[in-house]
Protein backbone atom coordinates (compact mmCIF):
# COMPACT_ATOMS: atom_id res chain seq x y z
CA UNK A 1 0.00 0.00 0.00
CA UNK A 2 1.18 3.86 -1.33
CA UNK A 3 2.80 5.52 2.17
CA UNK A 4 3.24 9.37 2.58
CA UNK A 5 5.49 10.08 5.35
CA UNK A 6 4.67 13.72 6.56
CA UNK A 7 8.35 14.38 8.13
CA UNK A 8 11.99 13.04 7.11
CA UNK A 9 15.30 15.48 7.62
CA UNK A 10 16.75 14.06 4.44
CA UNK A 11 19.02 16.47 3.64
CA UNK A 12 19.99 17.30 6.86
CA UNK A 13 21.46 13.81 6.90
CA UNK A 14 22.95 14.20 3.26
CA UNK A 15 24.28 17.19 4.39
CA UNK A 16 25.46 17.18 8.52
CA UNK A 17 25.93 13.71 8.82
CA UNK A 18 27.53 12.77 5.37
CA UNK A 19 25.42 10.27 3.98
CA UNK A 20 24.73 9.23 0.09
CA UNK A 21 21.12 8.62 0.67
CA UNK A 22 21.36 6.99 -2.75
CA UNK A 23 23.17 4.16 -0.82
CA UNK A 24 21.37 1.31 0.69
CA UNK A 25 20.39 1.90 4.41
CA UNK A 26 23.08 -1.32 4.72
CA UNK A 27 25.61 0.38 2.92
CA UNK A 28 25.30 3.61 4.44
CA UNK A 29 25.74 1.88 7.95
CA UNK A 30 29.00 0.11 7.21
CA UNK A 31 30.35 3.63 5.67
CA UNK A 32 29.91 4.69 9.14
CA UNK A 33 31.53 2.04 10.99
CA UNK A 34 33.56 3.20 13.68
CA UNK A 35 32.54 6.60 13.66
CA UNK A 36 31.40 8.29 17.01
CA UNK A 37 30.91 12.22 16.32
CA UNK A 38 26.97 11.25 16.77
CA UNK A 39 24.94 9.16 18.39
CA UNK A 40 23.15 7.88 16.12
CA UNK A 41 26.20 6.75 13.97
CA UNK A 42 25.61 2.96 12.19
CA UNK A 43 22.09 3.18 13.30
CA UNK A 44 20.37 4.68 9.88
CA UNK A 45 17.24 3.12 8.56
CA UNK A 46 16.03 5.83 5.62
CA UNK A 47 17.18 6.14 2.35
CA UNK A 48 15.95 6.22 -1.02
CA UNK A 49 16.28 2.72 -1.96
CA UNK A 50 14.60 1.95 1.33
CA UNK A 51 11.77 4.35 0.27
CA UNK A 52 11.08 2.60 -3.10
CA UNK A 53 11.19 -0.96 -1.63
CA UNK A 54 8.32 0.60 1.61
CA UNK A 55 6.64 2.05 -1.15
CA UNK A 56 6.88 5.45 0.67
CA UNK A 57 6.38 7.61 -2.74
CA UNK A 58 5.57 11.15 -1.11
CA UNK A 59 7.20 12.47 1.42
CA UNK A 60 7.66 15.68 3.43
CA UNK A 61 11.05 16.60 3.31
CA UNK A 62 12.80 19.21 5.58
CA UNK A 63 15.15 22.11 5.60
CA UNK A 64 16.40 22.20 8.89
CA UNK A 65 19.00 25.08 10.66
CA UNK A 66 18.63 26.24 14.17
CA UNK A 67 20.02 29.97 15.11
CA UNK A 68 21.43 29.69 18.93
CA UNK A 69 22.17 32.60 20.95
CA UNK A 70 25.65 32.78 22.30
CA UNK A 71 25.35 32.04 25.54
CA UNK A 72 22.73 29.04 24.72
CA UNK A 73 23.68 25.31 25.51
CA UNK A 74 21.69 23.75 22.71
CA UNK A 75 23.97 23.10 19.23
CA UNK A 76 22.97 25.60 16.46
CA UNK A 77 24.46 28.16 14.36
CA UNK A 78 25.98 31.44 15.10
CA UNK A 79 23.41 33.89 12.78
CA UNK A 80 20.85 33.87 10.83
CA UNK A 81 22.36 34.03 7.66
CA UNK A 82 24.93 31.53 8.39
CA UNK A 83 21.30 29.40 8.98
CA UNK A 84 20.06 30.49 5.76
CA UNK A 85 23.27 29.54 4.13
CA UNK A 86 22.91 25.93 5.34
CA UNK A 87 19.57 25.70 4.74
CA UNK A 88 20.02 26.55 0.72
CA UNK A 89 22.93 24.01 0.42
CA UNK A 90 20.36 21.41 1.82
CA UNK A 91 17.78 23.13 -0.70
CA UNK A 92 20.49 22.25 -3.41
CA UNK A 93 21.21 18.30 -2.26
CA UNK A 94 17.11 18.13 -2.64
CA UNK A 95 18.00 19.91 -6.59
CA UNK A 96 20.82 17.31 -7.10
CA UNK A 97 18.26 14.92 -6.39
CA UNK A 98 15.69 15.71 -8.59
CA UNK A 99 18.53 16.44 -11.36
CA UNK A 100 19.48 12.92 -11.02
CA UNK A 101 15.46 11.14 -11.47
CA UNK A 102 16.15 10.47 -7.99
CA UNK A 103 13.45 12.65 -6.51
CA UNK A 104 10.45 15.20 -7.77
CA UNK A 105 9.44 18.04 -5.80
CA UNK A 106 5.78 18.42 -5.51
CA UNK A 107 4.42 22.02 -5.22
CA UNK A 108 0.47 22.03 -6.40
CA UNK A 109 -2.02 20.19 -6.86
CA UNK A 110 -1.65 18.94 -10.51
CA UNK A 111 1.90 17.96 -9.74
CA UNK A 112 0.34 16.30 -6.77
CA UNK A 113 -2.42 13.82 -9.19
CA UNK A 114 0.56 13.39 -11.66
CA UNK A 115 2.59 11.72 -9.58
CA UNK A 116 0.02 9.61 -7.59
CA UNK A 117 -1.11 8.17 -10.83
CA UNK A 118 3.16 7.86 -11.16
CA UNK A 119 3.25 5.44 -7.88
CA UNK A 120 -0.10 3.77 -8.79
CA UNK A 121 1.09 2.52 -12.02
CA UNK A 122 1.89 -0.82 -10.87
CA UNK A 123 3.62 -1.83 -14.66
CA UNK A 124 6.45 0.28 -13.62
CA UNK A 125 9.15 -0.90 -11.08
CA UNK A 126 9.54 1.41 -8.06
CA UNK A 127 13.06 1.01 -8.41
CA UNK A 128 12.48 3.12 -11.71
CA UNK A 129 10.09 5.62 -9.62
CA UNK A 130 11.41 9.15 -8.38
CA UNK A 131 10.15 9.67 -4.51
CA UNK A 132 8.02 13.11 -4.09
CA UNK A 133 8.68 15.50 -1.97
CA UNK A 134 7.01 18.56 -0.48
CA UNK A 135 9.24 20.85 1.13
CA UNK A 136 8.83 21.87 4.41
CA UNK A 137 10.79 24.32 7.18
CA UNK A 138 11.60 22.76 10.68
CA UNK A 139 11.94 26.23 12.43
CA UNK A 140 12.00 29.29 11.00
CA UNK A 141 15.22 31.01 12.33
CA UNK A 142 17.02 30.82 9.45
CA UNK A 143 14.25 33.31 7.78
CA UNK A 144 16.92 36.67 7.63
CA UNK A 145 12.85 38.56 7.64
CA UNK A 146 9.79 38.18 6.42
CA UNK A 147 11.28 38.29 2.92
CA UNK A 148 13.09 35.42 3.02
CA UNK A 149 10.04 33.43 3.60
CA UNK A 150 8.64 34.75 -0.21
CA UNK A 151 12.03 33.87 -1.35
CA UNK A 152 11.70 30.23 -0.08
CA UNK A 153 7.97 30.25 -0.98
CA UNK A 154 9.43 30.92 -4.69
CA UNK A 155 11.33 27.97 -5.12
CA UNK A 156 8.63 25.77 -3.22
CA UNK A 157 8.60 26.00 0.03
CA UNK A 158 4.78 24.81 1.30
CA UNK A 159 4.84 24.44 4.94
CA UNK A 160 6.35 25.62 8.05
CA UNK A 161 6.86 25.42 11.24
CA UNK A 162 7.81 28.41 13.21
CA UNK A 163 9.75 26.60 16.31
CA UNK A 164 12.09 23.92 16.52
CA UNK A 165 14.02 22.93 20.09
CA UNK A 166 14.63 25.56 22.93
CA UNK A 167 14.56 29.47 21.85
CA UNK A 168 14.07 31.10 18.69
CA UNK A 169 13.60 34.39 16.58
CA UNK A 170 9.69 33.42 15.84
CA UNK A 171 8.90 31.41 18.10
CA UNK A 172 10.35 29.18 21.29
CA UNK A 173 10.10 25.68 20.76
CA UNK A 174 10.57 21.94 22.32
CA UNK A 175 12.05 22.44 26.40
CA UNK A 176 10.74 25.91 26.28
CA UNK A 177 7.39 27.93 27.59
CA UNK A 178 6.19 31.39 25.86
CA UNK A 179 4.38 32.13 23.11
CA UNK A 180 5.38 33.62 19.46
CA UNK A 181 7.32 36.86 19.03
CA UNK A 182 6.21 39.88 17.51
CA UNK A 183 8.52 38.16 14.45
CA UNK A 184 6.45 35.17 14.93
CA UNK A 185 2.92 36.77 14.84
CA UNK A 186 3.75 38.59 11.57
CA UNK A 187 5.55 35.35 10.27
CA UNK A 188 2.43 33.47 10.64
CA UNK A 189 -0.01 36.15 9.64
CA UNK A 190 2.77 36.19 5.85
CA UNK A 191 2.12 32.06 5.85
CA UNK A 192 -1.48 32.37 5.98
CA UNK A 193 -1.57 35.26 3.46
CA UNK A 194 0.62 32.59 0.79
CA UNK A 195 -1.82 29.73 1.74
CA UNK A 196 1.26 27.86 3.36
CA UNK A 197 0.75 25.15 5.87
CA UNK A 198 1.36 25.88 9.42
CA UNK A 199 2.94 22.74 11.18
CA UNK A 200 2.47 23.09 14.73
CA UNK A 201 5.24 20.89 15.88
CA UNK A 202 7.92 21.85 17.94
CA UNK A 203 5.53 24.95 19.04
CA UNK A 204 4.63 25.24 22.89
CA UNK A 205 1.64 25.52 24.25
CA UNK A 206 1.32 29.27 24.71
CA UNK A 207 2.68 29.22 20.74
CA UNK A 208 0.09 26.47 19.85
CA UNK A 209 -2.62 28.96 21.21
CA UNK A 210 -1.14 31.63 19.65
CA UNK A 211 -0.38 30.33 15.69
CA UNK A 212 -3.79 29.13 15.79
CA UNK A 213 -5.86 32.38 16.78
CA UNK A 214 -4.22 34.21 14.22
CA UNK A 215 -3.69 31.50 11.57
CA UNK A 216 -6.73 30.93 9.55
CA UNK A 217 -4.97 28.13 7.05
CA UNK A 218 -4.59 24.54 6.75
CA UNK A 219 -2.93 23.15 9.68
CA UNK A 220 -0.62 20.13 10.74
CA UNK A 221 1.00 18.44 13.25
CA UNK A 222 2.91 16.48 10.77
CA UNK A 223 5.28 14.59 13.42
CA UNK A 224 3.36 14.33 16.89
CA UNK A 225 2.47 12.09 19.70
CA UNK A 226 -0.04 12.36 22.86
CA UNK A 227 0.40 13.77 25.99
CA UNK A 228 -1.86 11.61 27.70
CA UNK A 229 0.41 8.35 27.09
CA UNK A 230 3.68 10.05 27.36
CA UNK A 231 3.89 13.75 29.71
CA UNK A 232 6.13 15.56 28.16
CA UNK A 233 5.90 19.00 26.58
CA UNK A 234 6.55 18.15 22.93
CA UNK A 235 3.58 15.91 23.20
CA UNK A 236 0.12 17.44 22.38
CA UNK A 237 -2.74 17.51 25.34
CA UNK A 238 -6.08 15.98 24.59
CA UNK A 239 -7.40 19.64 24.31
CA UNK A 240 -4.61 20.53 21.12
CA UNK A 241 -5.85 17.22 19.46
CA UNK A 242 -9.10 18.32 19.74
CA UNK A 243 -8.53 21.66 18.41
CA UNK A 244 -6.69 19.93 15.74
CA UNK A 245 -9.72 17.60 15.00
CA UNK A 246 -12.07 20.91 14.66
CA UNK A 247 -9.70 22.75 12.30
CA UNK A 248 -9.28 19.33 9.72
CA UNK A 249 -5.91 18.74 10.63
CA UNK A 250 -3.82 15.67 10.34
CA UNK A 251 -1.64 14.16 13.07
CA UNK A 252 1.09 12.37 11.76
CA UNK A 253 2.59 9.97 14.09
CA UNK A 254 6.37 10.03 15.42
CA UNK A 255 8.77 6.69 15.97
CA UNK A 256 10.93 8.29 18.27
CA UNK A 257 11.52 6.01 20.84
CA UNK A 258 11.04 8.77 23.76
CA UNK A 259 8.11 9.88 22.44
CA UNK A 260 6.49 6.68 22.37
CA UNK A 261 7.30 5.55 26.18
CA UNK A 262 7.75 7.45 29.78
CA UNK A 263 10.72 8.22 30.94
CA UNK A 264 13.06 7.53 28.50
CA UNK A 265 17.16 8.15 29.15
CA UNK A 266 18.91 8.76 25.93
CA UNK A 267 22.10 6.70 25.48
CA UNK A 268 20.91 4.49 28.25
CA UNK A 269 17.47 2.62 27.42
CA UNK A 270 17.05 0.45 24.93
CA UNK A 271 13.88 -0.14 22.62
CA UNK A 272 14.54 -3.44 23.46
CA UNK A 273 14.52 -3.33 27.10
CA UNK A 274 11.81 -0.62 27.36
CA UNK A 275 9.61 -2.85 24.87
CA UNK A 276 8.94 -0.47 21.86
CA UNK A 277 7.71 -1.41 19.07
CA UNK A 278 5.35 -0.44 16.33
CA UNK A 279 1.97 -1.22 18.87
CA UNK A 280 3.44 1.82 20.81
CA UNK A 281 2.63 4.00 17.89
CA UNK A 282 -0.83 2.43 17.64
CA UNK A 283 -1.53 3.14 20.96
CA UNK A 284 -1.34 6.61 20.29
CA UNK A 285 -3.48 6.71 17.03
CA UNK A 286 -6.11 4.74 19.12
CA UNK A 287 -6.20 7.33 21.93
CA UNK A 288 -6.27 10.63 18.75
CA UNK A 289 -9.31 8.06 17.38
CA UNK A 290 -11.13 7.98 20.80
CA UNK A 291 -11.21 12.09 20.62
CA UNK A 292 -11.98 12.47 16.89
CA UNK A 293 -14.71 9.61 16.97
CA UNK A 294 -12.67 8.05 13.69
CA UNK A 295 -9.88 7.22 12.11
CA UNK A 296 -9.65 10.49 9.77
CA UNK A 297 -7.11 12.48 11.84
CA UNK A 298 -4.27 10.20 12.11
CA UNK A 299 -1.29 8.93 9.14
CA UNK A 300 2.41 8.95 9.27
CA UNK A 301 5.23 11.57 10.10
CA UNK A 302 8.23 9.10 11.27
CA UNK A 303 10.95 11.38 11.84
CA UNK A 304 13.09 8.28 11.12
CA UNK A 305 16.72 9.41 10.95
CA UNK A 306 15.79 12.30 13.11
CA UNK A 307 18.90 12.56 14.71
CA UNK A 308 18.08 9.05 16.41
CA UNK A 309 18.01 5.47 14.21
CA UNK A 310 17.98 1.84 15.74
CA UNK A 311 19.22 2.60 19.31
CA UNK A 312 15.82 4.65 19.41
CA UNK A 313 13.40 3.14 17.32
CA UNK A 314 11.41 0.21 17.68
CA UNK A 315 12.82 -2.71 17.68
CA UNK A 316 10.27 -4.24 14.98
CA UNK A 317 11.11 -1.91 12.26
CA UNK A 318 14.63 -2.58 10.56
CA UNK A 319 14.52 -0.10 8.05
CA UNK A 320 11.89 2.70 7.00
CA UNK A 321 10.72 -0.06 4.40
CA UNK A 322 9.19 -1.77 7.57
CA UNK A 323 6.00 0.82 8.12
CA UNK A 324 4.24 -1.77 5.76
CA UNK A 325 4.09 -3.49 8.99
CA UNK A 326 2.24 -1.34 10.29
CA UNK A 327 -1.11 -2.61 7.38
CA UNK A 328 -0.94 -6.42 9.34
CA UNK A 329 -1.07 -4.29 12.91
CA UNK A 330 -3.74 -1.79 12.52
CA UNK A 331 -5.73 -5.14 11.14
CA UNK A 332 -5.51 -6.82 14.59
CA UNK A 333 -6.53 -3.86 16.28
CA UNK A 334 -9.77 -3.35 14.54
CA UNK A 335 -9.22 -1.12 12.34
CA UNK A 336 -10.72 -1.24 8.57
CA UNK A 337 -9.22 -1.22 5.74
CA UNK A 338 -10.59 2.05 4.43
CA UNK A 339 -9.13 3.13 8.01
CA UNK A 340 -5.70 2.29 7.50
CA UNK A 341 -5.65 3.40 3.83
CA UNK A 342 -6.03 6.82 5.52
CA UNK A 343 -3.53 6.63 7.79
CA UNK A 344 -0.88 5.27 4.93
CA UNK A 345 -1.71 7.95 2.53
CA UNK A 346 -5.69 8.81 1.94
CA UNK A 347 -5.50 11.22 5.29
CA UNK A 348 -2.23 13.08 3.90
CA UNK A 349 -4.11 13.65 -0.04
CA UNK A 350 -7.50 14.53 1.24
CA UNK A 351 -5.87 17.24 3.67
CA UNK A 352 -3.36 18.23 0.73
CA UNK A 353 -6.28 18.25 -1.56
CA UNK A 354 -7.83 20.50 0.29
CA UNK A 355 -5.51 22.90 1.31
CA UNK A 356 -4.62 23.51 -2.86
CA UNK A 357 -7.69 22.67 -4.34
Amino acid sequence: MLIIDAHLDMAMNAIEWNRDYRKSVFEIRDREKGLTDKPDRGNGVASLPELRKGNIGLIVATQLARYVAPDSIIAGYNSPEIAWGITQAQLAWYKAMEDLGEMVQITNLAALEAHLKLWQDESISNETKPVGYILSLEGADSLINLSYLEKAYAYGLRACGPAHYGPGRYAPGTTMSGGLTKMGRELVKEMDNLNMILDVTHLTDEGFTDALDIFKGNVWASHHNCRSLVDYQRQLTDEQIKILIERGAVIGGVLDAWMLVPNWTRGKDTPQERGVTLEKLIDNYDHICQIAGNANHIAIGSDLDGCFGTEQTPTDLETIADLQKLQGLLAKRGYSEQDIENVFHGNWLRFLRKAWG
